[in-house]
């Protein structure tokens, strides 16, 4: 009997070890050798995007683009050894003089240079203005808003006697630069970079100086450009934080259109970690289903077998806007599944609009199909740790005593994987992280669900249970568009080329929120990432287009939709097309004030044009035809010569005569004619035509100067990038001759500097979506090449550690501004080129 129990027990275990090591394994299907600013992790829509901003996953925690932290954490265990290979452990805090996460503050300060002595606390402020911290040059009330270069701030604090005893810590954000004093001494002086929720002990001296009186929290802050913030308080630690016995070493990175691979030695074993987000634009059920998967596959270096487990650690704060919100945890298990949920206790379902923003309702998952070899865990985030270090398990529980409020204690949602015996040949494994937010987009009134839920017959369990059920496959296919999106790069325009599309591909999508109204219309909205937080913003989908041009046209139409149904409905009454149709997630109607008349009217026609040619019909602009005829002819009236308004360029401000502006206009005449000619309406065709043939020659006259032309026709001594002139290539429609593009290309390749080409002559920024732009207007692959590889070497170097910006400066490929936009789609313009030429022209 004795010996029957020991045979079963051993072919458990060796079922046990075969379940543990049956799971696919895969290999990268391309490469990427650039260092990417920042590397995406978990993409899903604009609330839920996480990027490790550091060269190596384990520098610091993962963040979401606004840099708040989206904590992710991941160890692996070999024989009893455990390294980490993401995240960092983070010291348990609680506050002690609030910062602006937790309630906002009192202050007094200053824009103007100070007296001596501003940061004593004997200095007389009562002349400086009061108001609230954080401050920031973005931020919904009730902070302060931060538009200057310079701010100085006095904040008076008391503090309990016995707390001056314990660990106290400095709690700061910053950008780009901050000196930080209390009661006078300094505490630090930051680099010009701008972090997030950093920490630093206060040295004995600043703690002598504290008093359980009054005391003064000091800080100047100064902001070079782009998004400035300062915000600052005390915290004590509140525990022992927990370390890993060993940090992993990375040995690569590489980032692919729906992927990003990572590899690291540990001790004996090495590791591959794969990050995938199922962008396939030929299913957009999948591609909308909030379900990312972080995957895992090991294997022996020593030609020895070792022991190996996975743990992969997410919290709370992926799911709030502040720390000081309350949220709720817990663990259950379903038709063969097991669940990790968190969420906030208030759920203000689509209650907040804005940029600086995260999601504070639905709930966060991690997910996994039950096994014998993983347990999952809702706990204390060190005593889970702990566990999982020395026994390389978990309990499979669920802590009932954890507080609501995330600041007093943190909580964690803890998932591992028991790799068994680990050789020669790799061993995998995968989790599955989403988010269901119950309600996406607010549309004209109406909440809208996620384009997944398919009208509501779906819920979220039944997502995930499908997402692990297609688990192989979706990761095949996702191997195979990487791999086919690259060579097709890679042959439109080179290597670095196709690695700089490969960076942009998922951010673009990401940056957007897939939902159908009740009328079944598909809408795919964009949120204008820190920018202002419009939401399907015309110029921001206009940039973006040549992405969705390529992959899938219904997605294309998804973000034009809703700016014609605004038209119309009624809703908006003006003869050119709007700017927006709210604020991110609150599409309820235009927010942006004077709007781009002649910006997006011509940027609504030559997208319904550019869908045309790719169709090879105009029937959805048939269906719009009379509004695109009102937009029409307000560009006959006003786009050659433009008055005084903006352009998408609006950073740069109101700009009249620009040429820049009025080669869109004549395009967008030109594409109404071309659509005309496709409907068979060939008189409207050859008036439209002939009117934008007459229009560019009256436009060469009035901008020529010399060897280039113009940015305004009025301003000598001018130039400009005219990246709006690519659609006269792109689209053959044959209005300007082809010596303007070769002779702006020739002027461009003496205007270049380290890090790009500057957007005009009147300042060094430049934005790199135009860049691909322009290049794409060369005829051959030199010139092409001359002018894209400095937006690599940008990439590739800059000193801003933050996800894709498409707004930096030339001579140093710092960030200006516009963090994780969309607009990198229009990166794949010359791609777009290479299809139009290989398959829409052979129809």
């Amino acid at each position: 009997m004795k010996k029957l129990f020991g045979l079963l027990f051993l072919a458990l275990i060796a079922q046990f070890t075969v379940q543990s090591q049956t799971t696919k394994i895969f290999t990268p299907t391309a490469t990427n050798s650039l260092r990417a600013p920042a590397y995406p992790l978990i993409t899903m829509d604009p609330y839920i995007c996480t990027w490790s901003f550091t060269d190596n996953l384990y520098d610091d925690v993962p963040k979401h683009w606004t840099k708040a932290k989206r904590s992710l954490t991941g160890a692996i265990r070999v024989d009893g050894v455990t390294y980490r290979f993401m995240g960092m452990e983070e010291i348990p805090t609680l506050p002690v003089v609030y910062t602006g996460d937790i309630e906002n503050w009192n202050t007094r300060f200053t824009e103007e240079q100070p007296a001596e002595g501003w940061d004593k606390p004997s200095f007389n402020d009562t002349q400086w203005k009061e108001g609230k911290g954080p401050f920031a040059s973005r931020m919904m009330p009730p902070g302060t808003r931060w538009r200057s270069k310079d701010i100085w701030i006095r904040r008076e604090f008391t503090i309990a006697e016995d707390l001056l005893a314990s660990d106290l810590l400095l709690k700061y954000s910053y950008d780009d630069f901050a000196e930080i004093s209390i009661n006078g001494i300094p505490v630090v002086k930051t680099e010009n970079l701008g972090k997030v929720n950093q920490f630093i002990p206060l040295t004995d001296e600043v703690k002598k100086s504290m008093k359980s009186g009054k005391n003064i929290l000091t800080a100047h802050a100064h902001n070079d450009a782009g998004p400035g913030i300062m915000d600052f308080g005390i915290v004590k630690k509140s525990g022992a934080k927990i370390n890993f016995e060993q940090t992993a070493v990375q040995k690569s990175v590489e980032v692919l259109p729906t992927q990003t691979w990572y590899n690291f030695d540990c001790g004996p074993v090495n590791l591959d970690v794969i990050f995938t987000s199922p962008f396939l634009t030929d299913n957009l059920y999948v591609l909308s289903r909030p379900v990312n998967y972080i995957s895992w596959q090991a294997k022996s270096t020593d030609s020895k077998s070792h022991s190996v487990q996975v743990y992969i650690e997410a919290t709370p704060d992926w799911a709030v806007n502040t720390i000081s919100q309350s949220i709720k945890s817990e663990r259950f298990s379903e038709n063969g599944m097991t669940f990790l949920k968190t969420g906030t206790v208030d759920q203000p379902v689509l209650g907040k609009k804005g940029d600086d923003l995260r999601i504070d309702w639905g709930y966060l998952y991690l997910a996994s199909k039950e096994s014998k070899a993983t347990t999952m865990s809702v706990g204390e985030p060190a005593a889970l740790k702990a566990e999982f270090m020395s026994k390389g398990t978990l309990s499979n529980s669920f802590d009932n005593t954890l507080p609501e409020k995330m600041y007093l204690k943190m909580t964690a949602l803890s998932f591992v994987n028991d790799l068994g015996k680990v050789a020669g040949k790799k061993v995998g494994g995968y989790v599955m992280l989403g988010y269901d937010d119950i309600s996406s987009i607010q549309y004209f009134g109406e909440n809208l669900l996620a384009y997944w839920r398919k009208g509501g017959t779906v819920d979220i369990k039944q997502a995930f249970s499908m997402a692990a059920n297609e688990y192989v496959s979706i990761m095949d296919k996702c191997a195979a568009f990487n791999k086919e999106m690259m060579a097709d790069a890679v042959k439109a325009g080179g290597k670095k080329y196709a690695e700089l599309c490969a960076l942009a591909y998922r951010q673009s999508i990401a940056a957007h929120k897939l939902v159908i109204t009740k009328d079944g219309v598909l809408l795919f909205l964009s949120k204008e990432n820190t920018s202002n937080g419009c939401i399907n913003t015309v110029d921001v989908t206009y940039p973006s287009a040549p992405l969705y041009l390529i992959y899938n046209l219904d997605m294309m139409k998804g973000m034009l939709n809703g700016i014609f149904y605004f038209s119309e409905s009624g809703k908006w009454t003006k003869p050119f097309a709007a700017h927006d149709i709210g604020t991110y997630p609150l599409a309820n109607g235009q927010v942006y004030g004077e709007g781009m008349p002649v910006e997006e009217s011509g940027n609504m026609l030559i997208l319904a044009t550019a869908i045309s040619m790719m169709e090879g019909n105009a029937k959805y602009a048939e269906k719009h035809w009379e509004v695109l005829s009102t937009w029409a002819n307000y560009l006959l009236e006003n786009g050659l010569d433009p008055a005084n308004q903006l352009c998408t360029d609006d950073f740069a401000g109101h700009l009249a005569h620009n040429a820049n502006l009025s080669v869109k206009a004549i395009l967008g005449i030109a594409g109404y004619g071309k659509m005309a000619e496709i409907l068979g309406k060939k008189d409207i065709a050859a008036n439209y035509t002939e009117k934008a043939k007459a229009m560019a020659i009256e436009w060469m006259k009035m901008g020529k100067e010399g060897d280039h032309y113009k940015l305004a026709f009025d301003q000598a001594g001018t130039w400009s990038q005219k990246y709006n002139l690519v659609w006269n290539k792109i689209l053959k429609l044959n209005i300007f001759p082809q010596e303007v593009a070769d002779t702006e290309i020739n002027y461009y390749l003496t205007k270049q500097n380290a890090y790009g080409l500057p957007l005009d002559s009147r300042k060094t920024y430049t934005k790199n979506d135009w860049i691909l732009w322009t290049a794409t207007l060369a005829n051959d692959a030199t010139k092409f090449n001359q002018i894209v590889d400095p937006v690599w070497k940008f990439a590739n170097e800059t000193q801003s550690r933050v996800p894709l910006f498409d707004w930096h400066e030339t001579p140093d490929g710092k960030l200006v501004g516009f963090i994780a936009r969309s607009v990198v789609g229009g990166y794949f313009m010359k791609m777009l080129e290479q299809k139009i030429n290989t398959s829409v022209l052979k129809k």
